[in-house]
């Protein structure tokens, strides 16, 4: 099975195009819930690929409004590449969403969830168990938490999810990065959007967080509310044992439209299984 077979080819690919502003790509990965998207330009009539813009880019560059700055270049593939060698290169690079291009000209993009809905079939990852390749650790974050200091520790740890622990510090839900682009707002032209001050004896306070920004992300124009994280999680969580097959994992992300599953064992949480995981049983 080659890219070719499993990716969205270009002319069902959303695209930003050069030149633009950073409001557009905000607005599309909220709607679309994607981590990237990408640009390109149009020179002679016709599309020429320029790169990938992120929401990392966005985060880390957050007065920079012109797209042609903000596109970067990326890994890309080809349509004849292997499941096997695009697997690795998105294991290796961490990105998910690839580019397939043939010289300038965008062929389409193939995605960890294209991926993910191969291992679903059958098609790849046969003999793999979920405890082969599920990380040992875990994110958390207190239920009682605002979204925004959840949304900090998320970025902090370079992970899309955080387990979410209750007053016992048993696992209680799941919160995302998709839930909170959920409810962050778009703020047209609005440089500061207030704090939520932690004071000695709030619950959620801990050593070294004195002030949580109500913004999704450090930029001038997005912002998320500041109630608890519990608000916001989702409570009914998927889990999968350290003997299911990963064919059954994937499936069950497909089903439930999630990106990680929490591995536990004997009642308790023992690691967690991200869709990035499954690429080692497809390499």
């Amino acid at each position: 099975m080659n890219v070719e077979d499993i990716m969205t080819p270009a002319e069902d690919v959303v695209t930003v195009e050069i030149p633009g502003t950073r409001d557009d790509v905000l607005e599309y990965l909220q709607d679309r819930q994607f981590s990237s998207v990408p640009a390109v330009k149009i020179e002679d009539g016709r599309e020429i690929y320029r790169g990938i813009i992120s929401r990392k880019a966005l985060i880390e560059r957050p007065d920079e409004d012109q797209l042609a700055i903000l596109a970067e270049e990326v890994p890309t593939t080809a349509l004849d590449a292997s499941l096997s060698e695009v697997a690795a290169q998105m294991a290796d690079t961490g990105e998910r969403r690839t580019p397939v291009v043939d010289g300038d000209t965008l062929e389409g993009i193939v995605t960890v969830t294209d991926i993910i809905r191969a291992i679903a079939h059958g098609e790849a990852g046969e003999g793999t168990l979920a405890g082969d390749v599920a990380g040992e650790e875990a994110s958390c974050v207190y239920s009682g938490a605002p979204l925004p200091a959840a949304e900090r520790e998320l970025s902090f740890a370079g992970v899309p999810y955080a387990v979410v622990l209750g007053d016992d510090g048993e696992m209680v839900g799941v919160v995302t990065e998709v839930d909170i682009i959920d409810v962050a707002r778009v703020v047209e032209g609005e440089e500061d959007t207030g704090e939520s001050i932690a004071n000695q004896d709030d619950e959620w306070a801990w050593e070294g967080i004195k002030a949580v920004g109500n913004r999704y992300m450090p930029t001038r124009n997005v912002e998320i509310p500041a109630e608890a994280v519990s608000e916001f999680m989702t409570e009914d969580v998927v889990t999968v044992s350290r003997k299911r097959p990963v064919e059954e994992v994937a499936q069950l992300m497909i089903e439930h439209d999630i990106e990680q599953i929490p591995l536990v064992s004997g009642g308790q949480l023992a690691g967690v299984v991200q869709d990035m995981h499954l690429l080692e049983a497809v390499r």
